[in-house]
Order: structure tokens, then sequence, then C-alpha cells
């Protein structure tokens, strides 16, 4: 029986409608039918690089989607979007700068002038880093290079070991495939030679006369390394990877002597490595691949130090490695494993070793000396975010420390190791204005239907009431082992001001309880990351945070996924859903190993290609898949028509299948950016007027859009 439909808060007329053109698949001897199919460009890879080749007939149906959510949600929410973006723009300090960073003679900094989208990477002599008006050089100007692009993103801007050659990479189409560039410092000139097809991280070889790069295929895949020689502009493959389940990727090491090269899955990880001013580099093997084996190197001092999950060490543990003989065999606990109290990462400088370590769901930061003491660095706030960074020193006693909450703005401080004192150098500015102490920051345990507790993370102004009355914007995402912290984020003050709830919910499949919490929401137990957040809504509502159809559900990629699934499971309990750039269609997806993500995809998801269950799991859950008669809530979804991670078609489709399935639901407005991938419009601003259509959508559907 259909579920009982509520009156919708949007007026609308007759949404565009896409041709079914049924096609049957049989996989495994089980049989499914696909009646959008086509909307999956055929030469979709073309397409990635240059979208004005999508098929017509494609591009007439994503167009006339845009039209209708321009004419019935965009233009009679333009008043409140408009009054959404100037807030979130003046809690931006526009003409805002890094903190300098030194390395050698010069400190390196990035810096925004007023109304401008990009940044501008400049240098002064180091010994004036911190005056107030240094001698400036300006390096390169982003937001020349993005004059007349509809899209435009950096990725790497490393300067070379002697200061002369400023290399950068750039995406004009948002694909994430970056043509690298080299700028002569002294002459201010660009070079004619270039590298292309990259997949946009780079490291620069000891001598500044090579770099090493990461190459894409022609499926996206970023498979090899090669090693660009600028003397004679030819680049040398030294590793490639021919597993299309291993992504490659590059580093170097804080002490820069050593630059390691990594080929991994997400359950997987092998490290080679080799010194950084090697000629004729030939990459040593430290730990071959196994199963569950996951492990990352850094060097320090005479040895390696190594962070890893080995011997059973699911929340890690931090061991050495003799340079010579790194393999396994040779491996020493120096940090041993400690249930519960997982270990994020690490930075080595000269004399001191420094991990992030997450523990009862919040992060901590732990010094490390060489005589294996240690002290741990202290923050007060019932949750928050921080971390650490080395800069480019290695010898230093120094380390930079950035710390938010959800009510306190960013404050960076300079972290002094040996005498445990900080400096704060800046603490983020919010023109328009900002009083922590009109906000209330809450941590919850929600307990979940198999006897768990689920972390959940409430941002409210302090005259929110606690009465059942308040609607709720309830973000998640809920994979990878992604966790969300609880820093400070100005654009849900905007909702927040008027009334409503911010909250943040931790499900399995997230680290926020370790990596055990990880493991359990992939896979065949990838429901416990829908379920929690079902329970986590449930948790709200009985205790009077909200009440069920006041609840607007939020989540991008992944997180679309989750949107999808638990409109599937508890439409009820939402006012509005928006869904960004949703993984929805994930049987599909998981069952076409020409996409790019898609065979290292498979120790998350699974591979319903070659695995019956496998396919059963994915199936029972899939959102486009398991769409059904409901009375599903309004939702706003959006894609990006370049996008290599979650393919338009897939909120193109799922859109599609709604209207046909709950015709008398909704209403379902979709936005497909013609001009951008994954991350939605680049630039700083560009970007709020995104989520300034977001939060409006989110605010109509819970009455507070006056």
């Amino acid at each position: 029986m259909k579920d009982t439909v509520t009156v919708s808060p949007f007026k609308t007329g007759t949404p565009p409608r896409a041709a079914r053109k049924p096609i049957e698949i049989e996989q495994l001897g089980i049989k499914r039918t696909d009646a959008y199919h086509w909307l999956k460009d055929p030469d979709w890879q073309r397409v990635m690089k240059d979208p004005s080749r999508l098929q017509a007939d494609i591009r007439a149906y994503l167009e006339a989607e845009n039209a209708y959510t321009k004419t019935h949600l965009e233009d009679p929410l333009e008043t409140l979007r408009a009054s959404l973006f100037e807030e979130m723009r003046g809690r931006i300090k526009e003409d805002d700068f890094s903190l300098p960073q030194i390395d050698g003679p010069y400190a390196y900094f990035t810096r925004y002038l007023t109304g401008k989208e990009y940044p501008i990477l400049a240098r002064c002599p180091a010994d004036q880093a911190y005056k107030a008006a240094p001698d400036e050089e300006v390096l390169l100007d982003g937001n020349q290079l993005a004059e007349g692009k509809p899209y435009f993103a950096f990725n790497d801007i490393v300067h070379s070991p002697d200061h002369t050659i400023l290399a950068y990479a750039i995406d004009d189409q948002g694909s994430e495939f970056y043509t690298i560039y080299f700028k002569d410092l002294a002459s201010g000139a660009v070079r004619e030679a270039r590298i292309e097809g990259t997949h946009g991280d780079f490291v620069w070889g000891a001598h500044s006369d090579r770099i090493f790069w990461v190459a894409r295929n022609e499926t996206g895949r970023p498979c090899a390394v090669f090693m660009y020689t600028l003397s004679d502009g030819v680049s040398t493959e030294i590793y490639r990877e021919d597993d299309p389940s291993f992504f490659v990727s590059l580093g170097e090491s804080q002490s820069g002597a050593f630059i390691f090269i990594g080929a991994g899955t997400h359950v997987i990880s092998e490290w080679r490595f080799f010194a950084a001013d090697a000629v004729s580099p030939a990459p040593q093997l430290i730990a071959g691949r196994a199963l569950g084996v996951d492990y990352t190197p850094e060097h320090w001092g005479d040895q390696l130090v190594i962070l890893t999950n080995a011997d059973s060490a699911v929340d890690f543990k931090i061991v050495t490695a003799p340079l010579s003989d790194a393999g396994p065999e040779n491996w020493t606990d120096l940090v041993p494993h400690q249930a519960g109290t997982l270990i994020l990462g690490l930075e080595a400088v000269k004399s001191y070793l420094v991990r992030t370590e997450r523990k009862d769901g919040l992060p901590q930061i732990v010094v490390r000396d060489l005589g294996g003491n240690e002290h741990v660095i202290a923050f007060d706030e019932a949750a928050y975010n921080v971390s650490a960074d080395a800069g480019y020193l290695f010898d230093t006693d120094t380390i930079r420390l950035s710390y938010s909450s959800l009510t306190r703005p960013t404050e960076i401080y300079d972290y002094d190791l040996t005498d445990r004192t900080r400096v704060l150098r800046k603490t983020q500015t919010i023109p328009s204005g900002h009083d922590p102490g009109q906000y209330i920051t809450e941590r919850r345990m929600a307990p979940a239907r198999d006897g768990q507790t689920i972390p959940v993370t409430l941002l409210r102004h302090k005259s929110t009431p606690l009465d059942g009355s308040a609607p709720v914007m309830l973000y998640a995402y809920g994979a990878y082992g992604i966790t969300i912290d609880a820093g400070f984020h100005s654009p849900s003050l905007s909702l927040v001001d008027r009334g409503m709830i911010y909250a943040i919910a931790h499900p399995r499949g997230s680290m926020a309880k370790g990596y055990q919490w990880y493991l359990d929401g992939k896979l065949s137990l990838k429901e416990n990351t829908f379920n929690d957040y079902v329970d986590a809504a449930r948790d709200l509502i009985a205790h009077n945070y909200t009440q069920a159809g006041r609840i607007v559900g939020s989540g991008g990629s992944a997180g679309g996924l989750l949107m999808g699934a638990v409109a599937n499971q508890a439409p009820d309990l939402f006012a509005g859903i928006v869904a960004m750039v949703p993984f929805v269609d994930t049987l599909n997806t998981m069952s076409d190993d020409t996409l790019p993500l898609t065979p290292i995809e498979w120790p998350e998801w699974g591979n319903p290609l070659s695995d019956a269950d496998d396919y059963r799991i994915i199936a029972g859950y899939s959102p486009y898949d398991n769409v059904a008669d409901r009375a599903y809530p309004p939702m706003l979804i959006t894609g990006g028509i370049s996008d290599p991670r979650v393919t338009y078609w897939e909120p193109a489709k799922w859109i599609a299948k709604l209207r046909d399935e709950a015709p008398s639901s909704g209403p379902y407005f979709l936005k497909t950016n013609m001009e951008a991938g994954h991350g939605g419009a680049s630039g700083r601003f560009e970007a709020l007027k995104e989520r300034a259509l977001n939060y409006a959508f989110a605010l109509r559907c819970v009455g507070r859009d006056e």
C-alpha cells in the first residue's frame, strides 16, 4: 500500500520525464531491467574531458531538468538564496591570507584579494615572514589563470628545491585530468613544455632538474609514475601498476631524502622508495601487498617509521624498519597497538615524532621524543577538530596546530615541541561578527538497534527550544573510514541562526570510534551505515530535539548513497533531502569495470560481477534499484557533467526513476553542473552559491524560509 503523501511546500508545474528505453541485464544468472541506461553517454570518457561532446538527447534532458529546477526552485527562492549567500560571504575575510611557511631563504604563503575567487601564491624573505608589510614577490595568480574558464582548479603547486622554478597542476574541466606547467621565477616566463594527462600530484627531485609525476590511463585511473627531466623535456617511466584495482600515489619524506611510490586499494597498500637525488631511480619495495594490510612509511633518522595495521593491529600501530632492509620481518614496534585509540597519521621532524590519534571520538596530538618520552597536547571542548603540520622543515622543534570547534573559528598556533608552549599566530576572522557564546555544541551517543552507540555532534543556537519543534539538518558521510570532524563550519550558522539544529551523524563506515567502526560499515555490513543514520535521527526525535518530518537529510557522494538508502528505509522521518553528486546507481556502477573507480572500489562495496552474495547485498540497498511508490519527501539532487567519481548519469537516472515510480511524491529537483565535476563549482564564492541553494531548499522544506 502506498504511504500517505503530505502537502508539499513547493508549487511545481509538470516536470520533465525521461524516455523509458528498457534494457535487460543478466549477471551471475540474475536478470534486471534498466529503463534509463541510455542516459550514460556511450562515449563518456571523451565527455569527461570535453563536455561539449555529450550526446544531444542526453544534453536536452539534463538541460530540461535544469530549467525546471530554475523555474520551480531557484527563482522562487531567489531572495532567500541571495540572503544566504551574502550571509555566508560575509563570514569570509575576502582579503585573507595563509600563514607563511618557511623554507630556506623564503617564506611561502597564499592570499586572496577582495572579490576574487582564486588564491595568489607569493613569497617573501624568510626573516620577514611575520612582518606587517614584507617584501612580497607574487609567484602565481590563480585569478589571471582562471580568466575566461568556466571551471578552474589547482592541485599541487610546489617550488623547486633551489627556489628557481614553480611547478603547478591545473584542471580546467572538472575531470581531474591535470596539466603540469613550469614557471621560471627569475624571468616570470612559463615554459612551453608541459605534462598533460596527469593525476595532478608530483614531487621534485633533490637537484631541481627533475620531477616525478603520476599518470592517468584512458579510463582515468592513476596507474604509473614517471620521471620528467626539465633539461630535455623527456619523461621516463619508473613504475607501472597493471592491476586495475590498484591506484598509484606519490609522496616524499619530511626529511626530503626519499621519495615514496604507493600502490593500493581500500584494504591493501604497497610502498616503494628511492633516494630523492637518484639519477636513475630503482624503487625499493618495503613490504609486498597482503589482503587487509595497510601501511604508510615515513623517514626518521637512520630508519623508516611505518604506520600499519599489520599483526591484527586494528586501530594501527607504529613500527620501525632499517633503511637497508625494510621488510616486515625487520619491523619493530615503536608505538604498540592500543584497541580503541586509532592512530590517524604521523609527522616526523628531526628530534620528534608527532602522531594524531582519535580516542573516544575526538582527535588528539601526541608528541614523542627520541628517548621515547611522550606528551599529549590537550584541548578542553566537548567536540572539536585539531590537526598538525610540520610545513617544509625537518630540522625544527616547531609544528603548526590548527584548532577549531563548531562554535569556535579556527585558531592556528606554532607549538614548541621542546618547551611545550604555543604561540597563537592567527585567528579566523568573521567580518560580519561571531559570538561563540550564542551557540551550544553537544555530543550525543545515540542507541543503535543492535546495541551499539552512534556519535552525533550537534550545533544549535542557545535560544532554540528543545521541545521537538526545531527542525534539524542531519548531515553524514559514512564510508571509506572518512570521519567528519567537529570543526568550525561557518555556513551552517545561517541555518542555526534561523532556529535549525545542525547535526552530524557518525555512523559505521566512518572511523569515529576506531577502525573497527569502519569495518563494521562496509561490504556485507553496509546496511549498518544506513541503520545507524536512521537510529540517530530517531534518537533526536526521542529526546525532543525535533520530530518526525522535521529533518532534512544531507550528504554527498557516498553520503548521497546514504541519503538514497535512508529515503527508501524511512521516508517519514524527512521534510526534505539534499543529495549532492549521489552514488545511487550502486549496482550498475559496481558492475562496470570500465569506470576508473570501480575495480578499486570492490573491497569497499563488493564485486557483483563475480560474487552472487555481493550482488544480492548491493541490490538490496542500491537506491536506484529500490525506488518504489513511497511517500518520498522533496529532494534536491545535484550532479556534475565531468565528474569521474560519481558520473552524471547516476543522479540523472535516479531522478528519472523517482518521477516514474513515485510521481505523486517529492517534488524532485535535479541540478547538473554542465561545466564542473565532483566538487561542483570552482572558486570560493561560486561554491557558496551552490550551498546557498541547498540551504534555501532545506529551509523551505521546514518552513523557515521567511
